[in-house]
């Protein structure tokens, strides 16, 4: 696919079984939290206190935490059929689920794995008029990102360890998640006959790494090949991308000034071409360069956690159908690398958290010289999507591994070629 080829167009999935595409699972899962809430005394974890404070000591954000979860019922398709009514009334609710939340790992599902169980509580909420105001205030993400934050610390601890057992159904060991990732043990970095596989704690899990030999960088002498950064399958391809562009809008097309936060070496890149491809819940969360060269600038842009654009319309398993307007507003990392072939120049590879994955964690540092296919940075609890910047005056020739951008695309593994840099 040549870069006069490519068409700037996207197309909906349910991104990388992080939330179940069967609404009916979704609604199952909480109503099952919700009556675990319902019974438990416990009072609210301080930082849950912390929240529901700030809600009611803010008339605003009061406002908005009544009205997110009034207008879901006016929301399609509980509109249609109020049988099927929300399930998350009222704030206070919403509290009680977070409480239990914070001191849960996921489980395995293999009709349904609720990757982002935050995220299933906003499902509908976010989605309106009311939500979509909340989700993009910054005093709100603030206080959300303090939520996350602490439940990375469980996550991080052995306490998180339960999930990784042997049951056949909700383990991570057990016969149907080593189905769903068949060749784990000898893929990753891990001892099957240890507890755990010598995992420490979920987050360990979630960010393993891959044995010797597992994933080779493809045509490591030539400069001209670019590698896939990321374990990944292609959403989306756009070429002569703009600076200002109004992202929110059906399409969501890039606006590389908002995407890059106003950085100087934004000038670079307008009129160049974005490759963006999103993660699996089930594969490799670490990021690695696609190019030699050296790190030339490296840190993370703070932003929303919940929101997705109102212009999609209904999704019932929102923000999957946002990917490319969250890569203006979702916290994310951005990584600016002039790469040692001149053809290439500089390319940026930014990370984009989605939901409770958020926390982008950079290794490398400016001034560092990598080679191509060695470790960036990685996601914590997880995945979410990603993209590849190029400047303008880059020819490039894609290879998506005989597939097309977006709905029926899949992973091409991490190293892989990913395009080829065509200096006639």
């Amino acid at each position: 696919m040549k870069n006069n080829q490519i068409a700037e167009k996207s197309a909906p999935f349910r991104v990388g079984k992080w939330l179940p595409s069967d609404q009916t699972i979704l609604e199952n899962w909480l109503s099952n939290l919700i009556a675990e809430a319902e019974a438990d005394t416990r009072p609210l974890l301080p930082v849950i206190e912390e929240f529901k404070s700030f809600i009611e000591g803010d008339p605003v954000v009061y406002m908005y935490f009544n009205l997110m979860f009034t207008e879901v019922s006016r929301k399609p398709p509980y509109n249609k059929n109020p049988a099927l009514g929300p399930q998350v009334r009222h704030y206070q609710m919403m509290l009680r689920l977070l409480n239990i939340i914070m001191t849960k790992a996921p489980e395995f599902n293999e009709t349904g794995l609720v990757g982002f169980p935050i995220n299933a509580i906003f499902d509908w909420s976010m989605g309106t008029t009311a939500g979509f105001a909340a989700f993009l205030d910054e005093k709100i993400n603030k206080q959300l990102k303090r939520i996350l934050a602490e439940w990375a610390i469980f996550l991080d601890s052995v306490d998180s360890r339960y999930v990784l057992n042997k049951d056949p159904k909700t383990g991570w060991f057990g016969a149907d998640a080593m189905k769903a990732m068949p060749g784990f043990n000898q893929e990753f970095q891990c001892n099957p006959e240890l507890p755990y596989h010598g995992f420490k704690s979920w987050d360990d899990f979630f960010t393993r790494q891959f044995r010797e030999g597992q994933r080779p960088v493809a045509n490591p002498g030539d400069d001209n090949v670019i590698v896939n950064a990321c374990e990944s399958a292609p959403y989306r391809i756009a070429a002569k991308v703009k600076k200002q562009q109004r992202f929110w809008i059906k399409a969501q097309p890039y606006s590389l000034e908002y995407m890059l936060a106003e950085d100087p070496l934004t000038k670079k890149f307008v009129g160049g071409t974005i490759y963006q491809a999103f993660l699996s819940a089930l594969s490799y969360h670490r990021w690695h360069s696609p190019v030699s060269g050296t790190i030339i600038k490296a840190y993370v842009i703070d932003g929303t956690y919940y929101s997705e654009a109102l212009s999609e319309g209904y999704d019932p398993a929102g923000p999957n159908d946002s990917q490319g307007y969250i890569t203006e507003v979702a916290t994310r990392a951005l990584i600016f690398i002039k790469a040692d072939n001149p053809a290439i120049g500089t390319v940026c590879m930014m990370p984009v958290g989605m939901a409770e994955v958020s926390t982008c964690q950079i290794t490398v540092y400016e001034g560092q010289h990598v080679k191509k296919g060695e470790q960036l940075g990685m996601f914590h609890f997880g995945g979410s999507t990603h993209c590849l910047i190029f400047e303008p005056h880059v020819k490039l020739e894609f290879d998506l591994h005989g597939q097309k951008p977006g709905l029926d695309s899949q992973n091409i593994r991490i190293n892989e070629r990913i395009a080829t840099v065509l200096n006639k």
